[in-house]
């Protein structure tokens, strides 16, 4: 577990787990969205100063940054979970839509992906960048993932399985709930089957 020392306002030095911080931090930017939690709240949250804030992070997208890292190396990133569980091309992306539908809705006061919907209509640009660069990255593993037996569909077919995961994620972010995603998954699904094979 990473800790450093952050001194107090008073000069006073306390240990700050940073792990921890950012854990909250990224469950509060994935619950609410990045531009909606303020860098006061963060640092009473997380139970530092802002100059403590400044001082461990840079900035809040500074602290963006680390969660997003800590939210991809997690569970959560469903195409590597299904990836890792094997199969053809049409096995791994079924499975990712399906559990798309069974994550994304609604739980603890979180839904939807961080990194799909965590900036939506932020007016922040380097915190919209971080989250660029992280769709591109994983569109990026999806596509080259589909050229390993369909080269000549990997583009077209990557951006329907992205464009498919981002339209879950917003709408459980909605309101959808898990049957209604579980219906869209499977109907994403049998469409990506019939592209696969030409028709």
């Amino acid at each position: 577990m990473t800790t450093t020392k952050i001194p107090k306002a008073r000069g006073r030095p306390r240990a700050f787990d940073v792990d921890a911080a950012v854990e909250t931090a990224m469950k509060l930017f994935h619950a609410r969205g990045y531009d909606a939690v303020g860098v006061a709240e963060l640092g009473d949250a997380l139970g530092i100063t802002p100059p403590s804030f400044y001082a461990a992070f840079g900035s809040k997208a500074g602290l963006l940054a680390r969660a997003l890292k800590r939210y991809q190396d997690s569970e959560a990133n469903i195409f590597e979970r299904a990836h890792r569980e094997g199969g053809s091309v049409a096995e791994v992306v079924d499975r990712m839509l399906t559990s798309a539908a069974r994550l994304y809705p609604e739980h603890d006061g979180v839904a939807g992906c961080l990194v799909l919907n965590g900036t939506s209509n932020s007016a922040d640009p380097d915190a919209c960048g971080l989250t660029a660069a992280a769709k591109q990255a994983s569109y990026a593993a999806i596509r080259d993932f589909i050229a390993t037996g369909y080269p000549d569909k990997a583009d077209d077919l990557a951006a329907f399985v992205t464009i498919a995961m981002t339209g879950m994620s917003a709408a459980a972010r909605d309101g959808a709930d898990e049957k209604t995603l579980a219906a869209f998954a499977a109907q994403a699904s049998r469409a990506f089957r019939r592209e696969l094979m030409g028709s």
